[in-house]
């Protein structure tokens, strides 16, 4: 399959050029800047508004390989509760630690990213710091009550809600019919 890739844009706050770094390795660059959020940065549930800031701060270090990138991503993360489907917001920090090798690198692992000419495209890593770290069941707080199973009230919002027992109206015919008193069972 012989899948190509779109160039990198410079312009983006994501693509990060290393031109500065001159491949000498012991060369650092520290890098702090705002990004903004690509789309479908999560899940369903949660995840990262599209274009909303990323505060990058990062160090670029030149290694023989290529250039180590560390530091710290700080998003804001949007959602809905899994229990009561109340609306979530938080921020988050993800660490950030990557070896973007050179094109030209005899580096034999397939996942490793590659640098394209002096860009580093942080998209990839930020994806999948950010997608690994998110809850699977997003909650607004650790002892959320969640939705009456009967009506869908909101139980973090009336803790004492109950509705009266009502027989299932499957079984409403049965509601008239006397059960055998023990003498009854004896005989038969």
């Amino acid at each position: 399959m012989n899948s190509r890739r779109r160039p990198l844009d410079p312009r983006s706050g994501l693509v990060l050029d290393t031109h500065d770094l001159v491949r000498t390795a012991g060369a650092m660059q520290e890098v702090r800047t705002t990004a903004e959020a690509p789309d479908d940065l999560g899940t369903e549930m949660i995840g990262v508004p599209p274009k909303s800031p990323i505060e990058l701060d990062l160090r670029l270090e030149s290694v023989v390989e290529g250039v180590l990138v560390t530091g710290t991503a700080d998003v804001v993360l949007v959602g809905q509760c899994a229990r009561c489907l109340d609306e979530i917001r938080d921020a988050t920090q993800i660490d950030v630690q990557e070896l973007y090798v050179y094109p030209n690198s005899d580096a034999t692992d397939d996942e490793a990213h590659r640098l394209e000419g002096e860009l580093i495209d942080l998209e990839p890593v930020i994806r999948d710091a950010v997608v690994v770290d998110l809850p699977f069941q997003p909650l607004c707080t650790e002892d959320c009550a969640g939705l009456c199973p009967t009506c869908g009230a909101n139980l973090n919002d009336d803790p004492e809600h109950d509705h009266e027992e009502r027989p299932d109206p499957r079984w409403a015919a049965l509601s008239s019919w006397d059960a055998p008193d023990e003498e009854t069972v004896r005989r038969n």
